[in-house]
């Protein structure tokens, strides 16, 4: 299964808290860090929810 690299561009302090927790749920602790994942269509809408504050680098 296809790999992709999720950074943490931006923090996600003052939005929602719905976006917050989709932070979260991707692995993400701290601000500017990089999580991996497999490419599958969950992640993808996590990402899709979140696209203002990360970067996805495909692999």
């Amino acid at each position: 299964m296809n790999k992709i690299k999720i950074h943490l561009v931006k923090s996600p302090i003052g939005y929602d808290k719905s976006q917050k927790a989709t932070v979260v749920a991707l692995g993400f602790k701290k601000h500017k860090r990089i999580v991996e994942h497999d490419d599958n269509l969950v992640i993808r809408g996590m990402i899709n929810k979140i696209s203002h504050l990360v970067k996805v680098e495909e692999k």
